[in-house]
């Protein structure tokens, strides 16, 4: 192994191309569907009309003429009068503002209502969740005609009162679907990752969370648009409204009573109301079908051919001399982390709590790797999870102290501790892909957390993510930049979030089984690149995991942990040559099969680790 080379992040670096602005592929398919382009079409004259109707070229739609009532079409009244003489097409038009306008502030209530408790019913659960479906099945089991009515009799005819309260019945249905959809994703490990980097609730809701639910947000929207307006015409039919306002409505009404004198008066407002409600359905899908499609965008592609391929990582580095070195992390005086009598425990549904972790005790330095190694429930993914803040609910520390940095963690707020995690420590999961925000570009969950923490503009953070995906040995960091989580290989995903969890010069690092999922040729390298990012940056190291194998290459001391304890902790020599608890004997036999084991310290071109059957560790 040779030693680390200069990082490729510092102001000599290797140039690196800046990432493609992103294409316009959900526009792009959006214009390739002819039903959605149609709709799109007719509900923008739609508007447009409404909108411009006090400067066009129409007749004032209260106008009477009663000598002129219930004319056919002709050149001066384009789709005839009505009974009382007055133009059916100005009608139409200026109708439009009461039914567009009220269908709008019914939606825009339903949805602001609707769509914020619902990602925080989903999202936090507990008593806000059981008071929001108590409400909403209240809401939606009153009869919402019978409640307008009501409201008219008490209000008056006012289409702006009686669509708010409308509105307000129309948010259980929001409130459902984004609930459900919130549930479903909120145990993601996408979002977890997203928790370790640092990023807030508000943000994870509104970035990671927000993007699962657009697309039935979408349909609901548009359906909820066109109840509105259906419901709006209906009681305006019923004579519910205002009635020296034109409305669409109103409209029907008459053509109904005079539909054996002209046929026609009754068609164009129906027909009007029944085009806008099937468009805002058809537009809707299509905008879904759009936004969902996650193939690559036109244009995308022939950017890739057409751009030459970037250098690969090791000249980068290369080429970058002292001068390109970041600067580097301070030491931390003693321990960087401490970990003195650790309590975890989980309650249980009879009222009392079950102890997982029990008393563990570890110390990390700045600069050293300590292997927290034991097999599965053991209790180390807790401990991890303990040291940054992010125990799963019902878990607590019930007792003991951890120390890191200086700071007692335990009497931190949940805040101030989170505040921590992304800039001050950093996490890198066993499963990558899984990880990675499907519904997001890898640069995109690359450059956010860096515009958060380093405060950095738009422009510093792609050319600082590039540069850390060439640094962690991506051979063309453009493509991975603009590439989506399934585009890549598993071991790909692995470096993009080790270049992640490194991004914002994290002080320890907590990476737990992170050659889990990898083949044994990845593993090495992964584990090459670890060994070589913390000498570089000179962070404190926990690795959890169960392979003995990966202990011997890149660890310098190993805590042994069983049934919640830690029961030896040692050098990693002293383990391997001599270890004392009969369970550390256990695990290094079920590992270590025959073959000289690797002697300690290791040479830096030393063979790699052999993780694959057995894990033997050979020369």
């Amino acid at each position: 192994m040779t030693e680390p080379q200069d990082s490729a992040l510092g102001a000599g670096a290797a140039p690196v191309a800046a990432a493609p602005a992103r294409g316009s592929g959900a526009l792009a398919r959006f214009l390739a569907n002819p039903f959605g382009v149609g709709c799109a079409a007719v509900l923008l004259v739609v508007v447009a009309a409404v909108a411009l109707a006090p400067v066009l070229p129409l007749a004032d739609p209260n106008r009477i003429d009663l000598f002129g009532t219930l004319a056919g079409p002709s050149a001066e009244h384009w789709l005839g009068t009505d009974s009382s003489g007055r133009d059916v097409l100005s009608r139409l038009v200026w109708g439009g503002q009461v039914n567009l306008l009220g269908a709008a502030l019914a939606v825009g209530v339903a949805a602001a209502l609707g769509i914020s408790s619902g990602l925080v019913a989903g999202y936090y659960g507990r008593w806000f969740d059981t008071a929001g479906t108590w409400l909403t099945s209240m809401l939606q089991a009153l009869p919402a005609i019978v409640v307008l009515l009501a409201v008219r009799a008490v209000a008056g005819p006012s289409t702006w009162i009686a669509m708010t309260v409308f509105g307000v019945m129309l948010m259980a249905g929001y409130f459902r679907i984004v609930r459900a959809a919130v549930q479903a994703v909120r145990g993601e490990l996408y979002v977890d990752a997203a928790r370790v980097s640092g990023l807030s609730d508000a943000r994870i809701i509104g970035r990671h969370v927000l993007t699962v639910v657009r697309a039935p947000i979408i349909i609901q929207s548009a359906r909820v648009a066109g109840i509105a307006i259906a419901v709006q015409a209906g009681l305006q039919f019923l004579g519910v409204g205002d009635n020296s306002v034109p409305s669409w409505g109103a409209m029907i009404n008459e053509g109904f009573r005079k539909m054996s004198l002209a046929p026609l008066l009754v068609l164009w407002p129906a027909l009007l109301v029944g085009l806008v409600c099937a468009c805002l359905l058809l537009l809707s899908n299509a905008l879904r079908d759009a936004l969902e499609d996650r193939g690559t965008p036109i244009g995308v592609a022939r950017r890739r051919r057409r751009a030459p391929a970037s250098a690969p990582a090791s000249e980068s580095r290369a080429g970058a001399g002292p001068a390109a070195r970041e600067t580097e992390p301070p030491e931390v005086a003693g321990d960087l982390l401490a970990v003195r009598g650790l309590q975890i425990c989980y309650a249980q549904a009879d009222g009392g709590e079950k102890a997982v972790v029990h008393g563990v005790d570890l110390h990390v330095d700045a600069g050293e790797v300590l292997g927290l190694v034991g097999e599965s429930g053991s209790g180390k993914t807790q401990t991890a999870f303990a040291v940054l803040g992010l125990l799963p609910e019902g878990g607590r520390v019930r007792g003991g102290s951890i120390v890191f940095a200086g700071q007692e963690l335990t009497r931190l707020s949940a805040k101030d501790h989170g505040a921590l995690r992304g800039t001050e420590m950093a996490y890198v999961p066993q499963e990558p892909l899984s990880n990675l925000d499907p519904a997001f570009r890898i640069g995109s969950q690359l450059v956010t957390p860096m515009r958060v923490h380093l405060r950095l503009s738009r422009a510093d953070a792609r050319e600082r993510a590039l540069a850390l995906l060439a640094r962690v040995g991506i051979p063309d960091p453009r493509r991975t930049f603009d590439a989506y989580p399934h585009e890549i290989s598993g071991g790909m995903a692995q470096r993009v979030l080790i270049a992640g969890a490194i991004s914002c010069k994290p002080k320890l690092l907590i990476a737990d089984e992170p050659t889990t999922a990898l083949d044994v040729t990845v593993q090495a390298e992964v584990l090459d690149l670890l060994r070589d990012l913390q000498r570089e940056y000179r962070m404190g190291v926990v690795l959890v995991t169960h392979n003995f194998g990966v202990v011997a290459d890149i660890c310098d001391r190993v805590a042994v942990m069983r049934h919640g304890r830690i029961v030896e902790t040692g050098d990693v020599e002293e383990i391997f040559t001599a270890p004392r608890h009969p369970y550390t004997r256990t695990l290094l036999d079920s590992m270590v099969e025959d073959g000289p084991t690797r002697p300690y310290p290791f040479d830096d071109d030393a063979a790699a680790v052999g993780a694959g059957a057995g894990g033997e560790v050979t020369r």
